[in-house]
């Protein structure tokens, strides 16, 4: 179960994203989530410690039960893994531009990102995995694109995992926005 203040939490964060529309999704919370080879695991010994998991098929997120003692931490992480959903459904066009958006940083050595999970892809990208639209450099763009959604929609004004800068903040502010005025959001 969800505390009373963690709920008006992401209720707040709800209200300050835009409208989507799709089937219900189920959120659950269990304690020490963990990664390991390719499967979500809470309370196994063994994986990378994570704060979340989302199954979209299943239409199931699941939560790291600490979360509940961060609620700023609880809802960046929450829209993150929401924006996996509407990234799966956004559409070839506005998930190319994204891309684009971040082609140009690319080019330009822009050097930071918005979350740990889009970080860490990034460090890992070889030329040719951009230039070959590899799913390793698939995968980053996905993930950019929930963190720069989590950042945006955050109520936080500053966190660690937050090195991109502020103008190309900015720019990926802008893409978001054109994103979401171009067509309807679905999870």
């Amino acid at each position: 179960a969800c505390a009373p203040d963690s709920l008006a939490s992401l209720n707040e964060v709800m209200r300050r994203m835009p409208a989507f529309t799709g089937e219900p999704i189920s959120v659950f919370f269990a304690a020490g989530l963990t990664a390991h080879r390719g499967q979500l695991l809470h309370g196994a010994p063994v994986g990378v410690p994570i704060h979340a998991g989302s199954h979209l098929r299943r239409r199931e997120m699941v939560l790291d039960a600490g979360l509940l003692e961060n609620r700023a931490e609880l809802c960046r992480i929450f829209v993150h893994e929401l924006y996996h959903f509407i990234w799966a459904r956004l559409g070839n066009k506005h998930r190319r531009a994204y891309e684009g958006l971040l082609h140009a940083e690319f080019e330009s050595r822009v050097p930071g990102e918005l979350g740990w999970s889009a970080e860490a892809l990034k460090e890992k990208l070889a030329l040719a995995d951009r230039r070959n639209r590899t799913r390793r450099w698939r995968d980053y763009v996905c993930e950019s694109f929930c963190d720069t959604a989590a950042w945006k929609y955050s109520r936080a004004r500053s966190h660690a995992e937050w090195t991109l800068a502020q103008p190309h903040r900015d720019r990926r502010d802008e893409c978001l926005v054109l994103i979401i005025e171009e067509g309807e959001l679905r999870v």
